[in-house]
């Protein structure tokens, strides 16, 4: 059975950093090019940030130089580093493999307010 859990969201000032994780089983996590996305209120999901099996990283314009994604495999385990948040950094974030295929999990709530 497939399963995502992210975790590490919160409640933080602009400026501030939080770092997200998504620990995932039931597949060959090793294999998969993974991404982190987020679903802003009353907005669709997008995606933010992306790294291969090769470990080759991308990035959504917005969030260039400011998030770094990166993996254990031993962990079967992505992270999202998030520093210099923003308001409209807001929003829950979701990790998926890169063409948001596996089942989605509950996501993690991250709110930037003063």
């Amino acid at each position: 059975q497939v399963q995502l859990v992210e975790s590490g969201g919160g409640l933080v000032q602009p400026g501030g950093s939080l770092r997200l994780s998504c620990a995932a089983s039931g597949i060959a996590f090793d294999s998969k090019s993974m991404g982190w996305y987020r679903q802003a209120p009353g907005k669709q999901r997008e995606k933010v940030a992306t790294i291969s099996v090769i470990r080759t990283t991308d990035y959504a314009d917005s969030v260039k130089g400011r998030f770094t994604i990166s993996r254990d495999n031993a962990k079967n385990t992505v992270y999202l580093q998030m520093n210099s948040l923003k308001p409209e950094d807001t929003g829950v974030y979701y990790c998926n493999d890169v063409w948001g295929r596996l089942p989605w999990g509950q996501g993690t709530q991250v709110t930037v307010s003063s």
